[in-house]
């Protein structure tokens, strides 16, 4: 009974946090929109970067704020319910947002939705993460490379400030970016990856 007990509170984060992270607000903002179905337009994924593909601007900053938020929400409110859960709610709430039940299990590359866990988790490297993102972002135009480098940032940056505690949740997040990135790999060794402000890619 006892050992019923101890596992009530972390599993009820990690549902928490998956059905919080597997909201797939990029899809329901752009049907809403009338723009149509996301995961027919452009790479066909959920994110705000195939949102933008849209020309929708203002629902592509939408779709990136509320993944972002879903991730670092799933993190407070476990910790809040459930003290030392967060990072259990944290790993829900990724899966989600990457293998949603509701879409087939087919869901985003996780990058908005690891920059709200990581700031969350611990707010400097989550600091990190934005800069290193939006930099790239601004400087590169390519979308794949500053969210995978971006997530890289994040377990090392939290190595660096001693923060061990979430370095291994953080390797496999960032791990599973890069599963997720691996046809725009593919894309980048062969030359022909899209920069944003391109419609398709």
């Amino acid at each position: 009974m006892q050992t019923q007990v101890i596992w009530i509170a972390p599993t009820l984060a990690i549902v928490l946090g998956y059905l919080l992270g597997s909201i797939p607000f990029g899809v329901l903002l752009t049907r809403m929109a009338g723009a149509g179905d996301l995961r027919q337009i452009g790479s066909g994924n959920i994110g705000a970067t195939n949102v933008l593909r849209t020309g929708r601007k203002g629902l592509a900053a939408a779709t990136l704020l509320l993944d972002l938020l879903k991730g670092a929400a799933a993190v407070w409110i476990a910790q809040a319910l459930w003290p030392g859960t967060g990072v259990l709610a944290a790993a829900g709430a990724f899966i989600g947002h990457c293998y949603p039940a509701w879409l087939g299990f087919r869901g985003g590359k996780g990058v908005a939705t690891l920059m709200g866990i990581v700031l969350a988790l611990h707010w400097p490297s989550g600091v990190v993460f934005a800069l290193v993102w939006l930099g790239l972002l601004a400087t590169i135009r390519i979308s794949s490379v500053a969210g995978m480098v971006a997530a890289i940032s994040a377990p090392v940056s939290a190595a660096v400030m001693n923060r061990f505690d979430v370095v291994l949740l953080l390797v496999a997040l960032a791990l599973i970016v890069l599963w997720k990135h691996r046809e725009n790999v593919e894309r980048l060794l062969a030359g022909n990856e899209p920069r944003l402000g391109r419609k398709h890619g």
